[in-house]
């Protein structure tokens, strides 16, 4: 759903000066020094796709970070805010707690679930929990399908700030960013990725808090963007914003539970090298989050402000809020950070969904059949090169139907993965057939429905989204098959699991 707002068809304003155009280059220069050093630490299949779980906390919180915003932050959310006011923070505002849960709920049992079993991808867990080669080959299924979706989304937002900034044309745009994030990927795996987002992690933080002082100097500060606003339109500031409340509430609950089954984000927690620290996650990743966000929120606000003052023309789409507002409020050099910020923090997403995808083919697709592949970390390059031509064959077809993959892909992950696994490794009661149950619903549900709704058979009631009806329903079946099938539960648990579910 994300993918929808951030980029999806939308030309940018063009951006081709001289220091913004240096900087970019600087960036890439500086992503294939990272991709370059990664590749001499890549020597096993477990460095590949985990990193051999040596990243610090203070990585894995820039990477998480990086990997759940991406260029959302910086380019879709404030065009989101700006269009529908306040109500578009209900988006955001989970994601403190999302983090938090995430990491009482998750982190500490997978990656204890790594150290126990040698699992290295998010089906693994799957997989071991239920004892089940069906549910891991069933949810690598799902995953793989909304992975290819969601690169398709995140590789054509990625082509658009390219294009913007050198002016070679879109379709150029999207295979050279694609094949700079897919040499350093396939090189270096995910420590390449890792540390691309350390770097654009940082960067995001420190140009957001810049940006976000900008704002309050062309607004007039709070009180002068606020009084500006509520002269012309009162509504946007109003807690719901533009949105009716259902609108607001399922962007809620299914931003904050659904983030607990995105496979770009959770796959993370098995690179920690120590999970003792895990206890200062929380807040380390809810500062990051709230560093990063007053750019969201201030260039929402100070650009609304500024059209309905008459000092900005009203803009052609909402997605080109931060550029104009860069390119018209700020320095050009605070400009260019940002918009090479945006390519970074789409590239170390993209990275994240080559890795995962390539892990299904590789690993999870071969487990579910009984079969191992020899030569992991040979294959595991060989369907990176795979996945990633074939999304960016799709980013190419640009429009509604990469507009439809990317909403496809996020509902996807939520009612595919939150029921088997956020709530599987927390409860002993859960059972084999309860997750094959919610896996087969969730991507039964959200496929048949969201393909209905894409060839315009039908529409829900306005606030009402597939992905939260199939997050609901998957949830409901988990619970009413595995009280059904209750009796199995204790058996199909193994001693280390369930040793592991008590920590």
């Amino acid at each position: 759903m994300i993918s929808l707002v951030m980029l999806q068809a939308a030309e940018l304003p063009p951006m081709t000066q001289p220091t913004i155009v240096a900087v970019a280059v600087v960036y890439f220069v500086i992503v294939t020094a990272i991709g370059v050093w990664a590749t001499r630490r890549t020597r096993t299949a477990k460095d590949f796709f985990v990193a051999g779980q040596g990243i610090g906390l203070l990585a894995l919180t820039l990477s998480a970070m990086s990997a759940t915003l991406s260029g959302f932050a910086f380019i879709g959310g404030p065009g989101l805010l700006y269009a529908l006011g306040l109500g578009a923070m209900f988006i955001i505002l989970p994601a403190s707690i999302t983090s938090s849960m995430g990491a009482w709920v998750l982190a500490k049992r997978m990656r204890l679930l790594a150290e126990l079993r040698g699992v290295i991808t998010v089906s693994d867990a799957i997989g071991a929990r239920y004892r089940s080669p069906l549910a891991q080959g069933l949810s690598g299924t799902a995953i793989l399908i909304a992975v290819i979706g969601y690169m398709a989304t995140n590789i054509l937002a990625l082509g658009l700030v390219i294009d913007a900034v050198f002016g070679i044309g879109l379709g150029w745009s999207i295979w050279i960013g694609m094949g700079i994030t897919l040499g350093y990927s396939v090189a270096g795996g995910i420590v390449a990725g890792i540390y691309t987002d350390v770097f654009q992690g940082a960067l995001m933080a420190v140009a957001s808090v810049l940006v976000f002082v900008f704002t309050l100097q062309a607004g007039g500060g709070m009180e002068g963007i606020s009084r500006t606003i509520l002269a012309v339109d009162p509504e946007f500031l109003g807690p719901w914003g533009h949105l009716t409340p259902l609108a607001a509430l399922s962007f809620f609950f299914v931003f904050g539970l659904g983030s607990l089954g995105q496979p770009h984000v959770i796959h993370k927690f098995y690179m920690l090298r120590d999970p003792q620290r895990l206890k200062w996650y929380p807040l380390l990743i809810t500062s990051a989050l709230m560093l990063t966000v007053l750019l969201y929120f201030g260039v929402g606000v100070a650009v609304k402000a500024l059209v309905s003052s008459g000092a900005l023309a009203p803009l052609g789409s909402p997605d080109q809020a931060t550029p104009t507002f860069l390119l018209h409020y700020t320095p050009v050099l605070l400009a260019a950070l940002v918009f090479s910020g945006v390519a970074a923090a789409i590239m170390s997403t993209v990275n994240s969904f080559m890795n995962i995808g390539a892990a299904v083919i590789t690993h999870d697709l071969p487990v579910s059949f009984g079969r191992h592949l020899r030569d992991e970390l040979f294959w595991g390059r060989v369907s990176t090169v795979l996945i990633s031509v074939a999304a960016a064959v799709i980013a190419q077809l640009s429009g509604t139907l990469v507009a439809f993959l990317g909403i496809f892909g996020w509902g996807l992950f939520a009612s595919t993965l939150v029921p088997a696994l956020a709530i599987g490794l927390n409860w002993e009661g859960a059972t084999r057939a309860g997750a094959i149950a919610s896996i087969g619903t969730g991507l039964f549900v959200t496929l048949v429905f969201e393909v209905l709704a894409y060839l315009r058979f039908y529409s829900f009631p306005t606030g009402l989204t597939v992905s939260g009806a199939a997050l609901v329903l998957s949830i409901l079946v988990f619970f009413c098959v595995s009280w059904l099938t209750r009796h199995g539960a204790g058996s199909e648990l193994d001693p280390d699991i369930r040793l592991l579910m008590e920590v």
